[in-house]
């Protein structure tokens, strides 16, 4: 079957952009593809700094036949309906339109339209070039006349000052690639034009090492051509290249390479040849902490960092990649990143000690005059909740109050310092590092770097009882300061990070199993921090509490939770309803599906859907609810009187467990209802028809059935449950 493959060769794509495009064009062209019948059987992209591209395998010659049936007005319709009947199907008279015959609504017209399916090269002239001109790079530019040789006059970002392109690409593209064919043949080329530039079957090799024009016919010609021009086409051999290497003269010297998957795919953009070396700095700079130094070295060069295995502290070597094989081996290469790596870290070593002269809480004055929010005043006003906060959860992570005050007071410190200024991602551990310095206590200063964790879904949570108080009162008062403005995350907006933030805290308590009631800690913040009464915020507080409960499911969900199992949880115990620890639920839903991995929880449950379809079924016929206790009079049969036993047990010794948050007892005062809900279904009609007063028994057996969903309750809402 033919092959398709397309590249677009340009001016230089960003490293951050690559793999998005690649999946966008995948994704565009088979889409499209498929939709017009085009089925193919595989698809792989490539990605350098010059240029995208895609092999799609499999494709048929051809698109299939089609024949298709449209259903049309009935006979006799008026005129009107017929005619656009006709023109919709495209046939010349209402003759040439078949009559079906149905008895019950009269005979109508049927058109059977035949379309022949066109050669697949037709089919893909059209499609590449609405992909093309429709791509969504994040930033597109137009451009001006080209020289022949491809070099652009003019350029301008999203801008319409230029007449002489239409058509917009992330950088100005220069030639397309276009081929189709199966493997055995050479391929043709699909012919089409964009903006002035026709599709062909030419490339070009590597800027510098080989930049003249390449012919190629399929991906395995392809990606052969471009590497014998000195282009790795696969942006994942390129990475495992540069890692190659990079490990190997890190460990040829006795060193290890630090691992940065972030900075290894932005190199792997960067290069179309990657050629691995190393480079030195002055020892003088080790001083400076070891992430100042990668933070220099990473952002400033991309630039790998080595370090000692035996001590886990930074050598004074890195890793650098060069895009071209140079005549002298790289040593002009290496010597210029020396020269601008030496550069830099003389200016981080004046930042980190002159940041080393004014002491943390020196700066706080300063904050009184930035305003974190225009709606929610000053920084410094800021760091203010956060202690009162901080001050407040001290006693219930058990913390000692005064250092989680201090802790709070100095957290937010190190924003003001240069070396912060200059990284910020290197905010919390540079005010641990001059916390320490300063003499600060040692779990102040950890404090200040943890309270901004977990960044993230991998990222380790606070552990010590003060860095959890503040990490706490951080994130607890964003959230309550946006809701309390109604500045909430909207669909996939969320400038201020509340989403994180929620996890954050979800994290926090469970990780460290705090028996917290976050509904109590965010009412009491909105009332003794913001000052605002309960009835004036109430629908704030439960929107804030909707909200933490998204995310604890999101959280338990990545745990591999079953979602069923959390929606029967916390339908029995809402954390916008109740006053629920965030561990209770976890420990509920845990509890719950060991309980319904039993027989005796997998036969409770079907005994409760039994009732309850029993009970709705009733209740719909009768127009009306059977809730209520029931009379003990009107009970019978043994069965009915041992039912109500167990249940009345069961409700007493569940519910005491739960009181205890021992949910395992919980569940096992469930299981006992077990052989006495068999034992009724065994032997008890619920619809009697042939007793005295069947009626009033048929109204108290099946409010004795709904004093199962009832029971059932303590622990969670069944009827959430699958299965």
């Amino acid at each position: 079957m033919p092959d398709l493959l397309l590249e677009f060769f340009s001016e230089e794509i960003p490293a951050r952009m690559q793999a998005r495009a690649a999946e966008d064009l995948k994704k565009l062209v088979t889409d499209k593809l498929v939709a017009a019948g085009l089925v193919y059987e595989g698809a792989k992209t490539f990605a350098t700094p010059r240029r995208l591209a895609l092999a799609v395998h499999g494709l048929p010659a051809r698109q299939a036949d089609l024949r298709e049936e449209k259903k049309g007005p009935r006979v006799g319709a008026p005129q009107g309906a017929i005619d656009g009947f006709l023109k919709s199907t495209g046939l010349k008279s209402i003759k040439d339109a078949k009559i079906e015959k149905d008895e019950k609504k009269g005979d109508f017209y049927v058109a059977v339209i035949a379309r022949k399916g066109r050669p697949a090269i037709e089919v893909i002239a059209e499609i590449v070039p609405e992909v093309v001109r429709s791509f969504p790079w994040p930033k597109s530019m137009r451009w001006g006349e080209q020289s022949a040789k491809g070099a652009f006059v003019s350029a301008a970002f999203d801008s319409d000052s230029f007449d002489t392109s239409s058509l917009k690409w992330v950088r100005p593209l220069h030639s397309i690639v276009a081929t189709f064919g199966p493997e055995t043949e050479e391929p043709d080329i699909v012919n089409f034009t964009v903006d002035g530039i026709a599709s062909g079957d030419t490339t070009y090799g590597h800027r510098f090492m080989a930049p003249s024009a390449i012919k190629v016919r399929r991906q395995s010609d392809y990606v052969a051509k471009l590497e014998k021009a000195k282009v790795i086409a696969d942006p994942v051999r390129r990475q495992e290249i540069i890692l190659t290497e990079a490990k190997n003269l890190a460990f040829a010297q006795g060193f290890e390479l630090v691992d940065d998957a972030g900075l290894l795919a932005e190199t792997a953009g960067l290069v179309e040849w990657p050629v691995v070396m190393m480079g030195s700095f002055d020892k003088a700079f080790l001083a400076i902490p070891d992430e100042v130094i990668r933070a220099t070295i990473r952002n400033n060069q991309k630039c790998f960092v080595l370090r000692d295995p035996s001590t886990a502290k930074l050598v004074n070597k890195f890793i650098m990649v060069s895009n071209m094989e140079a005549g002298d081996g790289g040593k002009e290469i290496v010597a210029g990143n020396e020269r601008v790596i030496r550069a830099r870290l003389a200016d981080a070593k004046f930042f980190y000690e002159t940041d080393l002269k004014t002491r943390l809480e020196d700066r706080l004055p300063k904050f009184k005059s930035i305003v974190f929010h225009e709606k929610l005043g000053t920084q410094a006003e800021r760091i203010l909740r956060i202690s009162r906060l901080a001050v407040e959860l001290a006693p219930l992570v058990k913390a000692d109050k005064k250092k989680v005050e201090r802790a709070a007071k100095l957290c937010k410190a190190d924003l003001l310092t240069e070396v912060v200024g200059e990284f910020p991602e290197l905010q919390g551990l540079m005010g641990k590092y001059y916390a320490e310095v300063q003499g600060e206590d040692e779990a102040v200063a950890h404090a200040i770097e943890d309270h901004y964790s977990p960044k993230g879904p991998d990222d380790l949570v606070p552990a010590d009882p003060i860095s959890v108080a503040v990490a706490l009162a951080d994130k607890i008062d964003l959230l309550v300061c946006f809701w309390d403005i109604d500045e909430t995350p909207t669909g996939s907006k969320d400038p201020f990070a509340l989403r994180r933030a929620a996890l954050g805290v979800i994290r926090i308590i469970l990780d460290n199993r705090l028996p917290l009631v976050l509904r109590t800690i965010v009412e009491w913040h909105w009332k003794n921090v913001l000052g605002r009464a309960y009835l004036e915020v109430a629908a704030a507080i439960d929107s804030l509490m909707a909200f933490f409960e998204d995310r604890l499911i999101v959280q338990l969900r990545d745990q591999k939770a079953r979602h069923d199992l959390v929606s029967a949880v916390l339908a029995a115990g809402s954390l916008v309803q109740g006053q629920q620890k965030l561990v209770s639920v976890v420990d509920r839903v845990e509890a719950l599906g060991k309980f319904l991995d039993t027989d005796d929880g997998k036969n409770l449950l079907a005994g409760y859907k039994r009732a309850t379809n029993i009970i709705r079924i009733e209740e719909k016929k009768d127009k009306r609810e059977y809730t209520g206790a029931p009379d003990t009079k009107l009970y019978q049969q043994a069965e009915e009187k041992a039912l109500a036993a167990a249940i009345d047990a069961a409700k007493k010794d569940a519910s005491a467990a739960v009181a205890k948050e021992d949910f395992a007892a919980a569940m096992t005062a469930m299981a006992r209802l077990r052989p006495a809900v068999d034992a009724f279904f065994d032997k008890v009609t619920v619809n009697v028809t042939d007793l005295a007063d069947a009626a009033k028994l048929r109204e108290n057996r099946l409010k004795l059935l709904n004093e199962i969903r009832e029971a059932t309750r303590a622990v969670a809402d069944f009827s959430k449950i699958e299965g």
